[in-house]
């Protein structure tokens, strides 16, 4: 299981998923540009010291990442307020990426498209949307129960 952000806007946001990331043991991928520099406080203080715990790789443009992503024949699920269905009734695979887009304008039509799955978390009527880092908690929350693949809890 891995996550990817496209050209995230906000380095709060993405360094929490960070830090998410490296707590549930699944790879990163940053899609450029950001909205920000790596070196963002911002960012380093979301992250704290667990950025040094997560697998980040950085691809400079979308053909680059879709150029990795086709190498490890991976599948793209995308989540989007404009998704065609419930990440709830998906059936994820250990080998899918999860990608999340720009908190200020989601991802592209030419993005959208190369997705293998569309999916929407469904909120209540009226509101826009969550913020991006709690979507990417649901969301990979509910891919490693269904793939058996989260860490597991240590003696108590």
């Amino acid at each position: 299981m891995q996550i990817a952000l496209f050209q995230p806007d906000i380095p709060q946001n993405t360094g929490t998923i960070l830090r998410l990331c490296a707590c549930l043991g699944v790879a990163a991928h940053i899609i450029e540009p950001a909205g920000f520099p790596i070196t963002d406080r911002h960012f380093r203080r979301a992250g704290m010291d667990y950025l040094d715990q997560v697998s980040i790789t950085r691809h400079d443009s979308w053909s680059k990442f879709e150029q990795w992503r086709n190498e490890a024949a991976c599948r793209l699920v995308l989540f989007t307020t404009k998704g065609a269905g419930s990440y709830l009734d998906f059936r994820y695979r250990g080998d899918d990426v999860l990608l999340f887009g720009r908190e200020s304008a989601g991802v592209s039509d030419e993005v959208a498209s190369a997705a293998d799955a569309r999916l929407l978390i469904p909120i209540r009527p009226g509101l826009r949307s969550l913020n991006v880092a709690m979507a990417a908690a649901m969301a990979v929350g509910e891919a490693l129960r269904q793939t058996g693949s989260g860490i597991q809890p240590g003696p108590v």
